[in-house]
């Protein structure tokens, strides 16, 4: 009998170790909620539709997707237009949205797009391996709500409805003895946008991908200006490098003047580091 039970035991112990329990690819969290849901669940749904993106901003090329809306996702998980989510990728890019961009009707539409097992997306850069799944949050029409391309995160993972920046990391605040009409507030709009989804600063953000921007040194400290217009606009041709992760920031989206007051924000907060 007990040889019986002995290999009863280990016929099920076999069993078990022969299944497999989907992970989840998507967390979307607020105070009151949590839902984890794998690729199947998301590519079992019935919002679940074809959609073409003629410009993409990851690829650079017209792509087809398999794709949710993601506006159901959030109305679910209670999230409002006043709130403020947090996107954040298995790379370490964090991206902060308002929500009323993503909640808005009549304007650009917010899509997960879902990579399948049976047709793999190319890699998003050329000689690597990674792809932009297995989610990646796409925009139908985004010029009706000036979508910039931080704002198409790849490999997403988990949406966090969180308290502002400004709250959360008070390092980044430019000095409150500044007038309002200084243009080093305009610069830090800009350094939020464009420059904190992939950087911290004084050791404060959410992303990890690139390095910090003021501890130890501010790159005002030690790029002439020619030369750091030139990082921000065109990384590869500043320092060529196959490794490197930066996109270049196109005038569509960061003109010269709104540049100029970024690197002022910069220069300013260069005098305003943390130990």
């Amino acid at each position: 009998m007990r040889n019986i039970l002995k290999t009863a035991v280990l016929a099920g112990l076999i069993a078990c170790s022969t299944l497999t329990f989907a992970e989840p690819v998507l967390t979307i969290v607020n105070e009151q909620y949590k839902q984890s849901l794998d690729k199947q669940t998301l590519l079992n749904s019935t919002s679940l539709r074809e959609i073409d993106i003629p410009s993409d901003v990851s690829y650079h090329k017209p792509m087809r997707y398999k794709a949710i809306p993601l506006q159901p996702l959030l109305k679910q998980a209670g999230i409002d237009p006043a709130d403020i989510l947090k996107v954040v990728a298995t790379d370490g890019f964090a991206v902060s949205l308002p929500a009323h961009l993503l909640l808005a009707e009549g304007k650009a539409e917010p899509f997960l797009a879902i990579e399948t097992d049976d047709a793999p997306w190319p890699a998003v850069k050329p000689g690597k391996p990674a792809s932009a799944g297995p989610l990646y949050l796409v925009w139908l029409n985004p010029e009706k709500s000036s979508i910039t391309p931080e704002m198409w995160p790849y490999q997403v993972a988990r949406i966090d409805r969180v308290p502002p920046i400004e709250t959360r990391f008070p390092q980044l605040l430019p000095s409150a003895k500044l007038p309002a009409s200084s243009p080093i507030h305009h610069g830090f709009a800009m350094f939020k946008q464009h420059c904190l989804p992939c950087h911290t600063l004084n050791k404060g953000g959410d992303a990890s991908l690139g390095p910090d921007l003021n501890v130890p040194y501010n790159p005002t400290e030690y790029f002439r200006e020619p030369y750091l217009r030139m990082m921000v606009r065109n990384p590869q041709k500043l320092r060529h490098w196959d490794k490197a992760v930066m996109p270049a920031v196109d005038e569509k989206f960061l003109s010269e003047s709104d540049l100029t007051d970024l690197l002022e924000y910069l220069r300013h907060m260069s005098k305003r580091k943390v130990k």
